[in-house]
Formats: C-alpha cells, sequence, structure tokens
C-alpha cells in the first residue's frame, strides 16, 4: 500500500521561508513525477510545482523565482522550498505521486492529506 506525506507546514509573516516535505512509501516500482499542489478557500487546486524523474521541473508563473521543488530519489522524498512568502500563498499545499506498482501496472496517481501553509502578519 502506497502512503504520500506531506509535513512542514504552518503559519509564517509573509516575506519568511518553509520548507516542505513529502515521503512516498510503499511497494514501488517506479516513481515518476512529483509534485506539490495547493488549494486556498474557495478555489480550485492549482499545480505550484513539479519535477519528473530526469530532474526537470515546472513551476507556476505565480512562484517562479521564490519556490524551488527538489527531489530525493534514495528516499522518494520531494521537496518545496518557499522563500518570500506572500498572503496569497496561503492554501492547503498537497503532494502527488506520480507512480507505477510494477512493471506491467499503469502509472497511477496518489495524492497526501495536505498541509496547511499560512502566510499573514
Amino acid at each position: 500500500q502506497v502512503q504520500v506525506v506531506e509535513s512542514g507546514g504552518g503559519l509564517v509573516q509573509p516575506g519568511e521561508s518553509l520548507r516542505l516535505s513529502c515521503s512516498i512509501s510503499g511497494s514501488i516500482f517506479n516513481l515518476n513525477a512529483m509534485g506539490w499542489y495547493r488549494q486556498a478557500p474557495g478555489k480550485e487546486r492549482e499545480l505550484v510545482a513539479q519535477i519528473i524523474s530526469s530532474g526537470n521541473t515546472n513551476y507556476a508563473d505565480s512562484v517562479k523565482g521564490r519556490f524551488t521543488i527538489s527531489r530525493d530519489n534514495a528516499k522518494n522524498t520531494v521537496y518545496l522550498q518557499m522563500n518570500s512568502l506572500k498572503p496569497e500563498d496561503t492554501a492547503v499545499y498537497y503532494c502527488n505521486a506520480n507512480l507505477r506498482l510494477a512493471y506491467n501496472y499503469p502509472d497511477m496517481s496518489y495524492w497526501g492529506k495536505g498541509t496547511l501553509v499560512t502566510v499573514s502578519s
């Protein structure tokens, strides 16, 4: 059984930093793309950043230059370093993992339960 667990959320003031972590555990054949999404109150879930197995990354325009996504393949862990946080970054941040359980299985998407990030003075 695959588990996706986020950590690192909290309350910070504007301009401060936070680092989110997401650990993927279970019997996994291949871990492909990993990403962070967020959902603010009253808004749809949106992609924040994504990193694929090659290390290529993709960011939402609103976080480019402030957020950095990275992964540790040995630990099946993905990180999101968030700098210069703004009140509009306040949201529940969800980790997503696209993986394959076995060579003959299709790629499947797994989600964590989310971690709350609040940016407020």
